[in-house]
């Protein structure tokens, strides 16, 4: 499934290999992933849970 996804690279990601993360959207899903081994399965969360997340870090 993970494959079907349009996936993005954070912008925080380095070039070189380093700390990659990757999300997906979907309607009822945000999907984070670590694009250095995407054989990995992809951390699934809704997108309240998500957004928490994402306004705790960025503080």
């Amino acid at each position: 499934m993970s494959t079907d996804l349009n996936w993005f690279k954070s912008s925080y990601s380095g070039q070189n290999g380093g700390n990659c993360v990757e999300v997906a959207t979907c309607p009822h899903t945000v999907h984070v992933r670590d694009s250095k081994d995407i054989t990995v399965p992809a951390l699934a969360v809704s997108p309240g849970a998500w957004d928490t997340f994402i306004r705790h870090t960025a503080a």
